[in-house]
């Protein structure tokens, strides 16, 4: 029988059922509405009822509805307005990093470029091609066209294969690593019914058997001296890496043995792999084991943790409600903490922050776990990671009434003791994600007394002491301030008397003067120094200076505002002659420089300024 043959039969009884009661309720009945007295037949009324029913709990669903709908919508408004700012300053600072990519792809190209036609080549090797492509971000169809325009082609095929090469290279990396890894396919020899409950939220040591041991490639009986393996066990205090919190480290023994845990991982089928080294004696499949956990590595690394969660409501508080986890790291010696942000932190920012997280340290609010369903934690206003698939039951860690998150990590049980919370570094990371770096504890007081000692030896290399070294090193800069000053002086009168009076040297080429020489020994702001003092005695014209220093050669080349009116530019001039340098450069038309390796080329260079020239001149 199909299903709308039931449809039908079950529209059927109910039409049955409805007449058989109307047919034993027709009798009148009388009623009373407020001063009018009528009669109706009973069934009448009865349907009256029904419908009047219905009605109500209509408009009532409708109320609730559209109330939920408004609070929906104001709620959707607010996200909105939360976020609008932090996407639309993403996405500025990702066309920024667009515009310089570009920016930075047409100078790497323009070099290439000047290299084919030294070689007098019209192909760029596809080696080139994927550089700008794979290093530098350069997309490929606009490397062809901007060469295509300039009477130049890429070697496609070449490309292809840099190309392969580079994913082949990939692969085989992928593709190796360490039985810890994701590919290590020792763990998957394990039966799948072997589990490890944890049991260190409340301990840090217990006693358990031995389920399954392995050495580096395969499942074994026994682990003995000297040998790295993983250990599993039916219950353990050791904590294995989730969440950003690195494993706990500690030892595994019996009577007969002891094992190294140098790391505890997490391995599918909620088992736990202790990974390590057989320190002593042997540990065997079966055995009773102790499991012992490092107590002040898991202080330490607790202390971390614990201060992420306040550090991540103290960036809401002080940035915005647009915070939101990223990525996390604890370990014993540091907290690493990634957040949604589109902008580098100010010095005032993070020291807001910093203040907030120890003065909720300084209150030792109560570290609370609760266990309970995904909803009932939600309703609470814990937060949760974007994302993140959470199981039926949820840990939701709260730290008095200042922070509240899902968290399966441990922590301190009151806040106090944390102790102290210093941000060392602030970054960025991605495009509008940034990460801050910071210690708690011992770790804390040991950076100041880095800090301390690396004063101690500065004040002693200024020869003065800590107190007075900011009033030293200011000293210290005026000095070398005015060191400086009289340096360039020196070289400048130096650079004007080894060049002499080359006045004489001006030469009109199409109506415009021309000074093109050289000098010895002159750096490259000599060399401008030089070109500007030139071009006031000159008046009106180009000046071109070329230098040899440290067997590399300077180029430089300035053009007057009338000079320029008439056709002079200096950035062309500079790129015509420093090909006889064998370097090369540019700028703007009044004034261009440019680099070279190839002393030997210096009179040639100073020569073709003017043939140079005048090509430009109208």
């Amino acid at each position: 029988m199909n299903k709308n043959n039931l449809h039908y039969i079950a529209l059927l009884l109910l039409i049955l059922l409805i007449a058989g009661i109307s047919l034993a309720n027709m009798q009148s009945v009388t009623v009373n509405f407020l001063l009018v007295q009528f009669k109706l037949p009973l069934i009448i009324l009865i349907l009256l009822c029904v419908l009047l029913g219905a009605f109500v709990m209509t408009l009532v669903n409708f109320s609730k509805g559209f109330s939920l709908k408004k609070e929906l919508k104001s709620t959707q408004k607010q996200l909105e307005e939360e976020k609008k700012d932090f996407i639309y300053n993403v996405i500025i600072q990702e066309e920024g990093k667009f515009n310089k990519t570009i920016d930075q792809g047409l100078a790497i190209l323009e070099d290439m470029e000047k290299e084919m036609i030294a070689s007098g080549s019209k192909v760029l090797s596809g080696d080139n091609a994927f550089k700008l492509y794979d290093t530098y971000g350069f997309p490929m169809d606009l490397t062809s066209e901007i060469l295509e325009e300039k009477g130049f082609t890429i070697d496609e095929d070449g490309f292809k294969k840099a190309m392969e090469v580079q994913r082949t290279t990939a692969r085989k990396n992928r593709k190796t690593t360490n039985y810890m890894g994701a590919d290590a396919t020792v763990y998957d020899e394990i039966d799948p019914s072997v589990t490890t409950e944890f049991v260190g939220y409340d301990k840090l040591e217990t006693a358990s058997t031995v389920t399954v041991l392995t050495s580096e490639t395969e499942i074994v009986e026994a682990l003995s001296d000297g040998e790295i393996g993983t250990i599993i066990v039916e219950e353990t205090p050791f904590y294995a890496t989730m969440g950003g919190q690195q494993g706990d480290k500690g030892v595994i023994y019996t009577a007969d043995g002891t094992f190294k845990v140098e790391d505890t991982i997490k391995l599918l089928g909620g088992k736990v792999g202790h990974v390590g080294k057989m320190t002593s004696g042997m540990i065997k499949s079966g055995d009773k084991v102790t499991l012992s956990v490092d107590a002040d590595l898991r202080g330490k690394t607790c202390k971390n943790h614990s201060a992420t969660h306040l550090l991540q409501k103290a960036l809401r508080e002080v940035l915005g409600t647009h915070v939101e986890q990223a990525g996390s790291y604890q370990d014993a010696e540091r907290t690493r903490f990634d957040f949604s942000h589109f902008q580098a932190m100010t010095a005032e920012e993070i020291a807001k922050v910093e203040k907030i997280v120890n003065d909720e340290i300084a209150a030792d609010l109560e570290v609370r776990t609760d266990v309970m369903t995904v909803e009932e934690a939600k309703k609470t206003g814990a937060m949760a990671l974007f994302g993140e698939k959470y199981g039926e039951k949820v840990r939701v860690v709260s730290m008095g009434e200042f922070s509240k998150e899902f968290c399966g990590g441990t922590h301190v049980k009151h806040t106090g003791e944390i102790a102290a919370f210093k941000i060392i570094s602030e970054s960025g990371v991605a495009a509008g994600v940034r990460r801050i770096e910071a210690l708690t504890g011992d770790n804390v007081f040991a950076y100041y007394k880095n800090i301390e000692a690396e004063l101690e030896r500065a004040a002693k290399a200024a020869k003065t002491t800590p107190a007075a070294l900011v009033e030293k090193i200011e000293h210290m800069m005026a000095e070398i301030k005015a060191l400086n000053a009289e340096n360039e002086s020196l070289k400048s009168k130096a650079a004007k008397e080894a060049l002499g009076d080359v006045m004489d040297q001006v030469v009109e080429v199409k109506g415009v003067k021309l000074l093109a020489t050289s000098v010895a020994g002159v750096d490259m702001n000599g060399l401008r120094d030089l070109g500007d003092q030139l071009k006031g005695k000159l008046g009106e014209g180009v000046v071109v200076l070329a230098s040899e220093e440290d067997g590399k050669v300077n180029l430089v080349a300035m053009a007057t505002e009338e000079a320029m009116k008439k056709g002079a530019h200096a950035g062309n001039l500079i790129k015509a002659i420093a090909g006889k340098v064998g370097g090369g450069g540019g700028g703007r038309p009044n004034m261009a420089q440019a680099g070279g390796k190839n002393p030997a080329g210096i009179p040639d260079a100073v020569a073709e300024a003017k043939t140079a020239l005048e090509t430009q001149i109208k």
